[in-house]
């Protein structure tokens, strides 16, 4: 069965392989070139070296999103990992109407970026009109506007995901720490938060993606303003390269060094965290 198997691995990988290619490493490889090139379509692209990545780190609005968007994100990640963590602990105790609560906290994740962010824009701009002022009026409110949002929607998910990883953590294992003198703190934090590391991996990871690919949330809630003071990088780009006649080949250089920018992020947090995990 398993020579059979190898025999035929080709033939069932090629599909898969060819839609990755058409799909990803084709238009990557284009996108790439692109960067590098002043154009209006891919047809009539005239090759500009660098010039597109030094107007890019020479845009003020850029490095602004930028700035923004590495803020957003650390505080986003810390948030939605340990509320999600806290979530997940109270739900995996022995409770009435866990499964209740489970699902509760999981809709906000099914709803979709734009109706999220008008949804919270009406609610926090209801609030703030209280005292007078509104998100667009100082960027601060609009920083904080999307925390709430991001927290919101993803920590139900987070959750289900550490309810699955502390669900594995054996009871005799547990026993044994308490057994042994170990107090609550003690047992969370040198044997439980050890055993789910990979759980943690995967919502670092899903978190830091999330956090850095915001774009619906942003477009709903502040649309950028006050004067792209909230714009994030994914923002930013749109409006560079839809926004702005003659700055396509900008527009596509911003969208590499995104692109490295999460790509870097991502693999250093992941070679950590799976180090962690080895170590555990």
């Amino acid at each position: 069965m398993g020579k059979t198997m190898k025999r035929y691995f080709a033939i069932f990988v090629l599909p898969t392989l060819i839609a990755f290619f058409i799909a990803f490493v084709i238009p990557f490889v284009m996108g790439l070139y692109l960067s590098f090139c002043d154009f209006t379509t891919v047809t009539n692209a005239t090759f500009v070296g660098f010039s597109n990545y030094i107007k890019a780190f020479t845009n003020q609005d850029f490095l602004n999103a930028l700035w923004f968007t590495v803020k957003f994100a650390a505080v986003a990640v810390i948030t939605i990992n340990v509320c999600g963590f806290i979530l997940a602990l109270m739900l995996t105790q022995k409770i009435k109407g866990t499964n209740i609560f489970r699902t509760v906290f999981f809709m906000p994740n099914l709803i979709g970026g734009i109706v999220l962010g008008y949804i919270w824009q009406s609610m926090i701009n209801g609030v703030l009109s209280q005292i007078g002022v509104t998100m667009l009026m100082d960027p601060s409110y609009g920083y904080w506007g999307m925390i709430i949002l991001m927290n919101w929607q993803l920590i139900g998910y987070i959750m289900i995901i550490y309810i699955a990883g502390l669900q594995n953590v054996s009871t005799d294992i547990l026993e044994a720490a308490r057994i042994d003198g170990a107090g609550k703190l003690q047992t969370l934090t040198r044997v439980t938060i050890p055993m789910v590391m990979p759980s943690i991996t995967i919502c670092l990871f899903l978190s830091i993606a999330n956090s850095f690919k915001m774009f619906d949330q942003n477009l709903a809630l502040t649309g950028g303003g006050p004067s792209n003071k909230t714009a994030m990088l994914a923002l930013d780009i749109f409006n560079t390269f839809y926004g702005k006649v003659g700055f396509e080949g900008v527009g596509q250089a911003k969208a590499v060094v995104f692109f490295i920018i999460v790509a870097g992020i991502a693999m250093t947090q992941l070679a950590f965290t799976r180090k962690k995990e080895v170590e555990s």
